[in-house]
């Protein structure tokens, strides 16, 4: 259950310090679905496969287009976790927009996006 923050380099490098972390992370959703596919549910359990959590970022900066794109494209199967629960602390004051919560229009846009993408499995 990977966690897909963002893709673009910039907004890595200005985050995470690791500009790089779009396409590792690319890297490592594309080979977890290699080796176990799409989520399997069983009798309401997850028996195996992927799902992908996606926490929405005020100001779009969770890249979300991009990060729905990738994913349709791994598999439109993909069970996606769209989380709306993101909160400011420690030094997000420093870092415009993430100094505010979500606001519930940037949460449906993320929902709509996915839609849009061709993602046919996701929480919401």
């Amino acid at each position: 259950m990977p966690d897909f923050k963002f893709v673009r380099e910039e907004t890595a490098k200005r985050l995470t310090s690791a500009a790089d972390y779009g396409e590792r992370a690319k890297d490592a959703i594309a080979e977890m679905h290699r080796q176990v596919g799409d989520l399997v549910i069983e009798g309401g359990v997850a028996r195996r496969g992927l799902l992908v959590r996606h926490l929405v970022l005020p100001g779009g900066l969770a890249d979300t287009r991009e990060v729905m794109r990738f994913l349709a494209r791994l598999s439109r199967n993909t069970y996606v976790n769209i989380m709306a629960q993101y909160y400011p602390s420690y030094r997000a004051w420093d870092y415009p927009p993430l100094d505010r919560r979500i606001t519930m229009t940037e949460y449906y846009e993320a929902v709509q996006i996915a839609r849009e993408e061709g993602i046919r499995r996701f929480d919401k």
